[in-house]
């Protein structure tokens, strides 16, 4: 029965675990062989004994002495075949053993890398300028270039797993199912891989088709903002150029009104290139464009602009006529018309084309009323405020203003109480010097006054002389004087 089982050959489907407890039981059978040892020298020692004592059936004896020695033998033999294949089997499944073990230890981070580059390779990007989109390809490129080691990794993983079942091919050893360290089979690798190597042209092609998207974006941005570059500042140009022929002074109101309505021309004949900006911006907005850095106009705030141009020249138009009905009405000069311009002008201080409450104060104190801050000075404000702002808007119009000024020059004031006045306070003097306004005068009108007097021409005149008989004049009308 020992022979039979010194002779199996069960370690051939054992583990490394199962051969090391059977080479510890043949250990055991070693040492219960050893302690035999002794009775077989025995046996050998007493057939000898009796071969010299001539011992009848010596032959028998020696016969049965001699199978015993020959079965010790055997199982000596045997013993020591069956330690050294069991010694022989459990080396290769410690070698298979680490195979395994280093299969494990690089396949699974293999393996983890593969996942996040199948997550990345499929991850959704959203990018709104090309610098984005190019950086993204640039990290594609990068990793592309990752995959030749990566293959180069895979390879020698599976190699691994190849000498394992050749070794154990090789010795006749049966592997267990699976690897007792992972349960990432070369399988699982290789279908991966496959993937991975499938993903990547889709990324390719999905970055390409993003690059052409944010190209078109990009030309499209240039586009508008070009367009929006020059539109921007003509509107922005127009409104100066408007505003400044509605208050400057230069030839009639009929010549304002003409150049006004050049403009208004101009500003008709320019409109194409705002509908095709409105084209692009169309475009824009299609492609889902939210931001522009070639322009810091945006499309609302260039038909704002546009609208109120439209209203302005319109609105300016409307005024010039409304003068050049209010002249011709009360028999206003052109001379007086400038003259009013200027005052206008020189409180309008924001240049609003409308006076404040205190800007139009100030006017009427260089004028000559009483509108000081008391009680008497309030209530006459007040008075007049009513009359030229009877909707209380809190402004005061130049149309209002020519109002004002017509009515008050017609129902008070005349050029020659005017000089007359001024003839008081220069001494009898043809002329008036910008101390003596200071001296007689509250601040705010004798600077108007030294500001809108023209140098006095006579010969009697001194240096800093003032005409104030040109100033009345062009002011209240023509003199009798």
């Amino acid at each position: 029965g020992k022979e039979v089982a010194l002779r199996d050959r069960d370690s051939g489907t054992a583990s490394l675990a199962q051969v090391r407890a059977l080479l510890r039981k043949h250990e055991a059978f070693e040492s219960d062989l050893a302690a035999h040892q002794d009775r077989v020298e025995q046996i050998a020692a007493i057939a000898q004994e009796l071969n010299e004592l001539d011992y009848y059936d010596s032959p028998s004896v020696n016969a049965r002495c001699q199978k015993i020695c020959d079965q010790w033998d055997l199982l000596g033999s045997l013993t020591h075949s069956r330690r050294e294949a069991l010694e022989k089997t459990e080396k290769q499944l410690e070698t298979i053993d680490e195979l395994h073990l280093e299969y494990a230890k690089r396949a699974a981070p293999f393996n983890n890398w593969m996942e996040s580059a199948m997550e990345d390779l499929q991850d959704m990007f959203i990018v709104h300028t090309i610098e984005e989109i190019q950086g993204l390809i640039a990290a594609h490129d990068q990793f592309k270039s990752t995959l030749p080691d990566a293959d180069k990794e895979r390879e020698a993983i599976l190699g691994i797993q190849r000498e394992a079942q050749r070794i154990a091919d090789l010795h006749g050893i049966q592997l267990p199912g699976n690897n007792p360290y992972t349960s990432v089979t070369p399988q699982i690798i290789n279908s991966k891989w496959e993937r991975v190597q499938q993903l990547v042209p889709k990324r390719d092609q999905a970055l390409q088709e993003e690059q052409t998207r944010q190209n078109s974006n990009e030309h499209l941005r240039r586009q508008f903002g070009s367009q929006a570059n020059r539109v921007g500042p003509w509107i922005q140009t127009k409104m100066e150029e408007i505003g400044r022929i509605s208050i400057e002074m230069n030839g009639t109101l009929e010549d304002q009104l003409n150049h006004l309505k050049e403009y208004e021309e101009n500003i008709v004949e320019y409109k194409p290139n705002l509908e095709l900006l409105e084209q692009q911006h169309q475009l824009v907005q299609e492609a889902l464009i939210f931001d522009n850095q070639h322009s810091n106009y945006t499309m609302e705030h260039l038909r704002v602009g546009w609208e109120q141009l439209l209203t302005t020249i319109a609105r300016t138009i409307n005024e010039v006529e409304n003068q050049i009905l209010t002249r011709d009405a009360k028999g206003i000069s052109q001379e007086q018309m400038q003259e009013f311009r200027a005052s206008f002008n020189h409180f309008d201080k924001d240049h609003g084309g409308a006076l404040g409450p205190e800007e139009f104060k100030a006017c009427l104190i260089s004028l000559g009323y009483d509108v000081e801050n008391d009680r008497q000075g309030d209530a006459e404000f007040q008075r007049i405020m009513a009359v030229v702002d009877p909707n209380g808007s809190g402004t005061v119009t130049f149309q209002a203003f020519i109002d004002f000024m017509s009515r008050e020059t017609t129902d008070t004031d005349t050029a020659e109480q005017v000089i007359n006045s001024f003839r008081v306070l220069a001494g009898d003097k043809n002329y008036i010097t910008a101390a003596e306004l200071r001296r007689e005068l509250p601040a705010a009108q004798a600077e108007y006054c030294i500001a809108r007097m023209a140098p006095y021409p006579g010969p009697d005149g001194i240096p800093g002389a003032l005409d104030y008989k040109s100033f009345s004049t062009a002011l209240y009308g023509e003199s009798d004087l």
